[in-house]
């Protein structure tokens, strides 16, 4: 996995292919798996989680408390 962060785009990658992007505007993040706006703390997460999901499952129990730590807000 590799993660590159700028002060616009964030890019998670899984055997060289993108699993997700995220964008900044302003001052939120908008995450391609993500369907809400999020800080730049949020956005860093969902791109985890994305990776977790890919490599994991959606029953992998990081991949659940990752998911509810975003819900929360």
């Amino acid at each position: 996995m590799s993660l590159k962060i700028t002060e616009t785009t964030m890019t998670v990658t899984l055997d060289g292919k993108t699993i997700a992007t995220a964008t900044r505007t302003g001052a939120v993040w908008y995450v391609t798996t993500w369907p809400t706006p999020l800080d730049r703390n949020g956005a860093i997460t969902a791109l985890t989680l994305a990776q977790l999901v890919i490599t994991h499952g959606e029953d992998d129990p990081c991949a659940i408390d990752l998911r509810e730590e975003l819900s929360r807000g």
